[in-house]
């Protein structure tokens, strides 16, 4: 069952939503040669927490958010990569503003539709932004990808280094900002808002909100921060390839948040980790059959888990305390 979040939930935070970045600080200190495979979580985390406020809390289904992702790679690379333009937060803006735009003028036409013709929608937005990439080769390198893009050190100062040290924080603090601005959104009128909308948009008109609008605007932040993601990537493996507009990647995103646990914010951290971690031990240990393990994880966490991980742990709890409250009835 998913969280309802929302303008109800107690904003205030708690002990419990320091652990994850408690747990990342401890993963740079003790791990220091996963640290690239790291800033490759904080990436798809923050990509994962831009899905799930569209698809979590306000029920939009898609299937083609790699088109906000992929074009926020390809606007921070091309940057780099052609226009000079090396300071690494004016190419995040760029990448912001150009997955923002293409998110609301797409989100006004999409929007408009539900079930199945929305989400063949997306996935012809993501099919038209991916035949233009590889059609444009002067700009984009086509199927050769996008190379030499170039990233100033961080703050003038923090040069990306192959062991990932730089990339690793600087990663873990826009995640961080991205993480409050999404807490924030949930735990407002605004939140409230969308879960009425995912829970019964008919009732939602009736009582005179704005229902397409809210749509359209929780999916322009969403696109945006997608874009953000997809910039990350860039500057941090300095190279965009054609797979970042793919299928394959939202695909991966939407087997995340199962995993983690939709419509829950803490899904998207828990399932990236999940995700990604036992994507790099199974590839290890069976180069040709890795995808056989996700999908069996896959299954075990759908038959066992609804509500993903996140789920699991709250009926564990829920057991426990039952069984505190029995044995202190029993005294």
């Amino acid at each position: 069952m998913m969280h309802t979040g929302g303008y109800s939930g107690d904003p205030r935070l708690r002990w419990q939503e320091l652990l994850p970045w408690v747990a990342a600080f401890a993963a740079f200190f003790l791990l220091p040669e996963y640290l690239s495979l790291g800033a490759r979580i904080l990436i798809y985390i923050l990509f994962a927490l831009s899905l799930d406020l569209i698809l979590g809390y306000a029920g939009i289904i898609t299937l083609g958010h790699s088109a906000f992702f992929g074009l926020g790679a390809y606007v921070a690379g091309i940057l780099g990569a052609k226009a000079g333009i090396t300071d690494p937060f004016v190419q995040m803006a760029a990448a912001a503003a150009a997955a923002g735009a293409l998110g609301v003028v797409t989100g006004a036409v999409i929007l408009r539709t539900k079930a199945l013709t929305l989400l063949m929608l997306t996935l012809a937005i993501t099919s038209i932004v991916l035949e233009i990439a590889n059609k444009a080769t002067w700009l984009t390198g086509g199927a050769d990808g996008l190379s030499g893009v170039q990233v100033a050190p961080i703050l003038g100062q923090f040069k990306f280094d192959l062991f990932g040290k730089t990339a690793f924080l600087y990663c873990l603090a826009i995640v961080f900002f991205g993480w409050l601005i999404a807490r924030r959104l949930i735990y407002s009128p605004f939140g409230a808002m969308l879960t009425g909308i995912r829970e019964n948009p008919a009732r939602m008109h009736a009582v005179g909100a704005p229902v397409y609008r809210r749509l359209v605007g929780v999916y322009t932040i969403s696109a945006t921060m997608a874009g953000v993601a997809g910039a990350l990537l860039a500057q941090t493996n300095q190279f965009v390839g054609l797979n970042v507009l793919g299928f394959e990647p939202s695909g991966e995103l939407l087997v995340m948040l199962i995993l983690g646990g939709v419509g829950r914010l803490y899904g998207a951290f828990i399932g990236p980790v999940v995700y990604l971690i036992a994507q790099d031990l199974l590839a290890k240990q069976f180069p040709e059959y890795w995808y056989f393990g996700i999908g069996l994880l896959l299954v075990v966490v759908v038959l066992f888990a609804r509500g993903g991980i996140l789920g699991l742990a709250d009926q564990w709890l829920s057991l426990l305390r039952r069984a505190t409250s029995a044995k202190a009835l029993a005294r």
